[in-house]
């Protein structure tokens, strides 16, 4: 039962001259009653908050690891996959006013538990067309796919095909067309991901505000370091899911297995991305459960009942003589109203903020497009699985990045770093990190050999139109697709985009089996005699998985030295505003990286890397699909480079940040912010300015912190 501070001093008022009464033990009893209920119930509160957290950065993650299989399967291009991955975003931004003003006035738990509840409604809709778009079809020749109809790859006469046969397909293709003619499923997909982002909104505004309200204030720091570093223990699952999905074929349980002529290898591939969408819907309603048993309002701690320094939420609580203080308080609101252009031309007036704040808009676009692409990079550039990208990501990345943020509070606690300090290990983090990255340029693979787009047919010179170069006198005489993606491997370990295209006129077999013959365009310029290939791209070369090793050593190795520096440079925001501006401050900086760096970085990378396309598949109705081959050498220096390039213009502004340190502090400044005593943005004492160290060690937070790599 709860009981009042009125209630608890008339009852020991009472009882002074009798200190052996029962009403003094029934106090005693009821405030020890009371301080095990706050205690309970908060920490209910935080187990349930942390396993949000848990939900809503593995389904975050979930979804950057399958950016290659939704583009594969809706067959569009990577700038489309970054509308999708930046909708996340827009939904977020869409309501995280409201949710914020209206959300501290209503029943906190609660409204986390709608935020779930539509969380998991948009991962589930993600899901949904998977349903509705009928079986996956991957383009493969006949023969390899039915063994009873032995049909010759090059159709020099098409009556050599049987009628029946042929009309069968062209049946089945105008049917397909007009099923999907108009259809655009992938926009599911983007108000799945919107949903998604007002779901998430109000998960971390109120939850981290409830738990600072109703906690003992020497535990809050604890308990939302608690939260976090669940949050990025999510992720790691996040992507181990999308490894074990991408391993399962897209269609399994609707399909027979043994008829799928591809195999994870293959850039047609598409795995079975909509099943983890799914396990995370279930878990996001599962985590929003325990909030609509929560109660509204827990019992305030015992040192913050009637202490003066109680926070402003506590105030607006307060029951007693509600009536007489409404007034003031509307007369304050409008007070803070009229303060607000003040506050943000002083905010912006600001040098250090103005300029770190460049230096970090800059800085997440290279490292939310460089995420975002990651995988893609990998399987292309190396020709690794969907599967075995994601496990590296999850298993080897993610804990770098976990480690390199406790490990830049850890540095900042221990030696007493001050804000100069802080400003030079996050230049100094952010310098070799990039650094580090521009080794990468030297680990790529070369292209694979493909005839007619990355090297000719028999030595002899492509024209300069690259759909024309795919025809060469070898196969003249045969009656072939350009559109066409079915690459086959020939013995002379260059790969072919289809066994027409190779002048292969007859096979053997079927499915992943299906062996081709007399093929006229394989072969050495030694020797013209025809040859054979097999269903499937040739590997890369040998030295790639070496390269692909290399590239995994130095990428943890960044990973962790980028993430170094996200401690420091948060302390180096909050000490040098304005204690009463920096809420504003932190809501400006978290506002400006989620429209100018979360929503387009996906977007103009995904543009830059579709430059980088050979060759380009064609959806079933006609117009562009999804692209087939990346150009390897340009895809590298197009991610890497522009990556490098957004960095380096963010360390110019981060070496701004220092001069303007430097120069508004004097050498005294300097030495006793080493000591711990003084900042050097201004002439506020540190502890007006300073924030527990203890305390950003666990609850150091930057927009989906959980996702960066």
């Amino acid at each position: 039962m709860e009981i009042s501070s009125k209630e608890n001093t008339h009852f020991f008022s009472n009882n002074t001259v009798l200190p052996v009464d029962r009403s003094s033990f029934k106090s005693e009893s009821s405030a020890s009653k009371e301080k095990q209920s706050c205690c309970g119930g908060i920490k209910i509160f935080l187990g349930a908050l942390s396993f949000v957290y848990f939900a809503k950065a593995l389904s975050g993650s979930y979804l950057k690891s399958t950016i290659t299989q939704i583009e594969r399967r809706f067959d569009i291009p990577s700038s489309l996959v970054g509308v999708i991955d930046g909708s996340f975003e827009i939904g977020n931004l869409l309501i995280i006013i409201l949710v914020s003003y209206f959300g501290a006035k209503l029943h906190k738990p609660r409204i986390i538990g709608a935020g779930c509840l539509i969380m998991s409604a948009g991962t589930f809709l993600i899901a949904m067309p998977q349903f509705f778009m009928g079986r996956y079809r991957y383009e493969r020749f006949p023969s390899t796919i039915n063994s009873t109809v032995s049909l010759s790859p090059c159709l020099q006469d098409k009556s050599q095909t049987p009628l029946s046969a042929l009309e069968k397909s062209q049946a089945k293709i105008n049917a397909g067309c007009e099923k999907e003619a108009g259809s655009s499923m992938w926009i599911y997909v983007l108000l799945g991901n919107l949903l998604r982002g007002i779901g998430e909104t109000p998960i971390q505004p109120l939850g981290i505000t409830y738990i600072d309200d109703y906690a003992v204030e020497e535990n809050a720091a604890l308990y939302i370091g608690c939260v976090q570093t669940v949050a990025i223990i999510g992720p790691i699952f996040g992507f181990l899911l999308g490894s074990l999905c991408a391993k399962l074929y897209v269609d399994i349980g609707f399909v027979d297995l043994d008829s799928v002529t591809i195999s994870p290898k293959d850039v047609q591939w598409v795995g079975a991305w909509w099943l983890g969408y799914l396990i995370a819907g279930v878990i996001s309603v599962l985590a929003g459960i325990p909030f609509w048993f929560l109660p509204k309002h827990l019992p305030k701690p015992e040192g913050r009942k009637d202490s003066s320094t109680s926070s402003e939420h506590s105030k607006f609580i307060i029951e007693e003589n509600k009536d007489q203080r409404t007034s003031y308080w509307q007369q304050a609101k409008l007070a803070e109203m009229a303060k607000f252009l003040p506050s943000l031309k002083n905010l912006f007036g600001n040098p250090v903020y103005i300029l770190y704040l460049c230096a970090s808009i800059i800085q997440f676009n290279s490292l939310i497009g460089m995420v975002t692409y990651k995988p893609k990079y990998i399987e292309q550039q190396y020709g690794q699985t969907s599967s075995k990208t994601n496990f590296v990501i999850g298993l080897i990345n993610i804990p770098a990045v976990a480690f390199g943020i406790f490990s830049g509070g850890l540095i900042m606690k221990k030696f007493r770093i001050g804000v100069l300090g802080a400003a030079k290990l996050s230049l100094g983090s952010s310098f070799f990190g990039y650094l580090l990255l521009l080794s990468l340029f030297a680990m790529g693979c070369g292209n694979s050999d493909v005839a007619g787009l990355t090297v000719s047919y028999h030595g002899a010179k492509p024209t300069s139109d690259s759909e024309q170069a795919l025809f060469s006198e070898c196969n003249s005489g045969c009656s072939c697709s350009r559109n066409d993606w079915d690459p086959i491997c020939g013995e002379d370990g260059v790969t072919y985009v289809s066994a027409c295209l190779a002048g292969c006129r007859a096979s053997s077999g079927a499915g992943k089996n299906t062996v081709f013959f007399n093929c006229s365009c394989v072969g050495t310029f030694e020797s013209s005699q025809s040859s054979s290939a097999v269903v499937g791209p040739c590997q890369k070369g040998n030295e790639c998985p070496k390269m692909f090793l290399y590239f995994l050593v130095i990428s943890v190795i960044t990973s962790y030295t980028l993430s170094v520096g996200g401690t420091p440079g948060y302390i180096l925001l909050l000490r040098c505003i304005k204690p009463h501006l920096k809420s504003f401050a932190l809501g400006i900086y978290t506002l400006a990286i989620r429209v100018l760096a979360g929503i387009p970085a996906p977007v103009y990378f995904g543009v830059a890397i579709d430059t980088t396309c050979l060759k380009w598949g064609s959806k079933r109705c006609g117009g562009r699909g999804a692209c087939r081959l990346y150009d390897s050498s340009a895809l590298r220096y197009v991610y890497l480079g522009l990556t490098l390039v957004l960095g380096t213009v963010s360390i110019f502004f981060s070496v701004a940040v220092l001069w303007v340190l430097r120069k508004r502090s004097s050498p005294q400044d300097e030495t006793l912010s080493a000591n711990g005593e003084r900042g050097a943005c201004g002439t506020k004492s540190r502890k007006d300015n300073s924030v527990n160290s203890d305390q950003l060690i666990q609850s150091t937070y930057w927009p989906e912190k959980e996702t960066r790599l």
